[in-house]
């Protein structure tokens, strides 16, 4: 598995990681490979834009879109 080594970390930085590892019943390195696994895990804004340009559109009309939203508006 692969090494990972972060330099100069502020000493407030480092505390609360430790901290929070503590907290969490685990060893700083336990915590910390856990906190990348979520921030990997964690898609990228330019992730989400693509897979929402990706989705299939919508296919009403603007016409169709304006009496459904004034119909709507109606109701209340």
């Amino acid at each position: 598995m692969p090494n990972v080594q972060v330099r100069d970390v502020p000493d407030d930085v480092h505390a609360e990681l430790v901290r929070r590892a503590e907290l969490a019943g685990q060893s700083l390195q336990q915590f910390l490979a856990a906190q990348l696994g979520v921030i990997a895990a964690t898609p990228t804004t330019e992730d989400i834009l693509d897979r929402i340009e990706r989705r299939s559109k919508g296919s009403l009309s603007a016409a169709t879109t304006i009496d459904v939203l004034d119909e709507e508006r109606a109701r209340r």
